[in-house]
């Protein structure tokens, strides 16, 4: 038997790809390198994605392919390619950020999000490149808290990869799972979903050069903190708290994480939220609702710094919902809280990275 090129081609387009029903002759997936020595065949098959699902599987249906149209004696070798590059590894991600900022909380409602939100604003007016990953994949919150609920990320080539391009608002280049979903339906995905999804926003994402990369983080210890910290170096984390004991208590539990062995992210900070309660009509007067300081003393305890303590105001939340926050505005005695709060978190980025060493990310090993 003699074996020609037109021979094998004909032989493939009986593969056809499941996720159109095209075959992949059609589709011109079979590279123009058949190369026959005898009965020895060799070939390659391109692929749009270098993670396609259906890449071994199509491997073998070709090679079944050829020896069922043509002999069982041909000796077939498949090569595969992708036309987009490959997804760096974990550690090599986001080379062109400088510094990636964890602001997490022990529970939700203490305002973790708001001061994340905040915190990104604040950091861009004094006139860094800035970024906002909404890792909440449960309960993004970004796109209504910089207004920008209606945004559709688009995907733009770069240096061979398809890359989704972040949305800018207010100096800050922001991600959300919330710009994916219908946000009148609960994400009901399990564990090892909302972890990719959280992974393709990370390195799937052309964030460019940046001097901070904010991670508004869920609430707790999961998945997604895992995920995160398997995925990216981060330079260290601020932690969010009422004065609350309640609240403390799982901040504290949020704390150990970072600190873990396993882990060494260093805290840069206790933020103290809802700190006290001002009315507007006793500007003078202070009301501590959740308690006096707790958060403060737990800062000391600990011997860490305490970054900042942001007041109970009616216009944090009015502000937020209206997706306009409130570091926004320059003649806010607020919004001078939260500028206050940017600095001391770049003093003590600065201070941490000039007395330790890069963070390593996690690595999980198996036996």
């Amino acid at each position: 038997m003699t074996l020609y090129p037109a021979l094998i081609l004909d032989a493939l387009k009986n593969v056809r790809y499941p996720g159109n029903g095209k075959n992949i002759v059609e589709l011109e997936m079979v590279a123009d390198d058949i190369r026959i020595d005898g009965m020895k065949v060799s070939f390659t098959l391109t692929f749009d994605k270098p993670t396609d699902p259906f890449m071994k599987s199509l491997v073998k249906s070709a090679a079944s392919a050829i020896h069922t149209f043509i002999s069982k004696d041909v000796d077939v070798t498949i090569h595969t390619e992708s036309r987009q590059a490959a997804r760096p590894e974990p550690g090599k991600l986001l080379p062109q950020v400088k510094n990636v900022i964890a602001v997490s909380s022990g529970k939700g409602g203490v305002g973790k999000s708001t001061v994340s939100a905040n915190l990104a604003v604040g950091l861009a007016k004094l006139g860094y490149r800035v970024g906002l990953l909404d890792a909440d994949i449960f309960g993004p919150s970004m796109p209504k808290m910089f207004g920008i609920e209606d945004a559709r990320p688009c995907v733009e080539p770069v240096e061979g990869r398809e890359l989704i391009a972040p949305v800018e608002q207010y100096g800050v280049k922001i991600l959300s799972i919330g710009f994916f979903v219908d946000p009148s339906q609960a994400t009901l995905w399990r564990g090892s979903m909302a972890s990719n999804a959280l992974k393709q926003l990370v390195a799937d994402a052309h964030w460019g050069d940046l001097d901070y990369l904010v991670l508004d983080t869920p609430p707790g210890t999961s998945d997604i903190h895992l995920t995160l910290l398997q995925t990216l170096a981060i330079t260290g984390a601020v932690i969010v708290s009422t004065p609350q004991q309640v609240a403390l208590a799982d901040a504290i539990k949020g704390i150990n994480m970072y600190m873990n062995d396993k882990v060494n992210v260093p805290i840069l900070g206790l933020v103290e939220n809802m700190a006290w309660f001002t009315p507007a009509e006793l500007p003078e007067n202070k009301y501590y609702l959740f308690g006096k300081e707790g958060t403060k003393r737990l800062a000391e305890e600990l011997n860490v710094p305490l970054l900042g303590q942001i007041p109970i105001v009616q216009s944090i939340c009015e502000q937020g919902d209206n997706g306009s926050p409130i570091a926004l505005n320059d003649d806010s005695l607020i919004a001078q809280s939260f500028m206050a709060l940017a600095k001391n978190v770049v003093a003590q980025t600065e201070k941490r990275n000039a007395e330790l060493a890069p963070t390593q990310i996690v690595e999980i090993t198996t036996k």
